[in-house]
């Protein structure tokens, strides 16, 4: 019987455990998949905490949103694959309902792509959470960013900002990275950053805005959120965009405008939007399947574990001293 990972109570990686299940059948608009790599994010290190926007409704649990793999089977009303077909999972789901991590996953048609030609198991497991969250937040929404444009990215050693990096260069725009130590400015410098600012405060306003003449930039996108954010509006231009898609900071986000009242877009964002979207989710498949097939965008994988080290993948994913994605690879499948 095929290893699934779940959770039988709240906590620590140790709570995670290697369960054998009867493989599931898929049922309408489902299909099943046979996992070469699995892609770790922190939403499944909070989920498995009951720390996430989405907590766990009954235990034992399974987790996990991003996989590579080969389709194994279809259920009813699936149109568009058939066993055999390379593809990878995308974040469109509850982890109530369906997980990514084991050997054998269903999961519904409508969160799976089609792998791009020439893109390997592991890069393709590493790629559409991180490339989807500043995807849909920056360029997919109205009035998206364009050449010429300035982004300043916090947090920009992790997954997520080193692809918004990526992203924000493929377009044409100037990103400007935020880190905590100057320890981790190799990795965003590696990616294409114009400047990188540590800290926050005077000094990252300043930065900033002699980086932009003066102006501001064009966006924030931020994955802190916090009392931090009053630093980052003052580094907004007015007529610009303070998007917030995380909350490392685990602080109370304060509004950030009451002693300087401009005219600045402040929005909450999760990629849901996208992935929830068959419409804006064909368009994001296409945008960075052709930056995956071209090089432009390279997801940097930090460190692999096979599925049996599960526990060991957790805790280094919640240890920070990562700079990029963390992949799980299946039975030396990743291929």
């Amino acid at each position: 019987m095929p290893l699934t990972v779940r959770f039988h109570r709240l906590g620590g990686p140790e709570v995670l455990q290697l369960d054998d299940l009867p493989t599931a059948e898929p049922g309408p608009g489902e299909l099943r998949l046979r996992v070469t790599a699995i892609g770790l994010n922190r939403a499944e290190v909070a989920f498995r905490q009951g720390r996430y926007i989405d907590r766990p409704r009954s235990f034992p649990c399974g987790l996990g949103y991003e996989a590579a793999g080969v389709v194994s089977a279809i259920g009813p009303a699936v149109a568009g694959f058939a066993p055999g077909h390379r593809v990878s999972v995308v974040p469109a789901f509850s982890q109530n309902d369906y997980g990514t991590y084991g050997e054998e996953v269903v999961v519904p048609a409508a969160a799976v792509v089609r792998r791009a030609a020439g893109v390997g198991a592991i890069t393709s497991a590493a790629a559409w959470m991180q490339y989807l969250t500043p995807y849909g937040a920056l360029v997919d929404s109205g009035g998206g960013l364009r050449a010429g444009d300035s982004v300043v990215v916090t947090a920009a050693n992790s997954s997520v900002g080193l692809a918004t990096i990526q992203l924000a260069r493929l377009v044409g725009a100037l990103p400007i990275a935020v880190v905590r130590s100057g320890e981790q400015t190799g990795a965003v410098l590696a990616a294409g950053a114009a400047r990188v600012v540590v800290g926050g405060g005077d000094e990252l306003v300043e930065a900033v805005l002699a980086e932009t003449d003066g102006r501001g930039a064009d966006f924030v996108f931020d994955a802190v959120a916090g009392p931090g954010v009053r630093d980052l509006y003052r580094a907004t231009a007015t007529g610009g965009s303070l998007v917030v898609h995380g909350t490392l900071s685990g602080e109370p986000t304060p509004f950030p405008g009451t002693d300087d009242m401009r005219a600045v877009s402040l929005r909450a964002y999760t990629l849901f939007e996208v992935t929830r979207s068959p419409e804006r989710l064909r368009r994001a498949e296409r945008f960075i399947g052709a930056g995956l097939a071209s090089g432009a965008l390279r997801p940097v994988v930090d460190r692999t574990f096979d599925l049996t080290e599960i526990v060991a993948a957790h805790e280094y994913l919640e240890s920070g001293a990562r700079a990029g994605k963390v992949v799980v690879t299946v039975g030396g499948r990743a291929s």
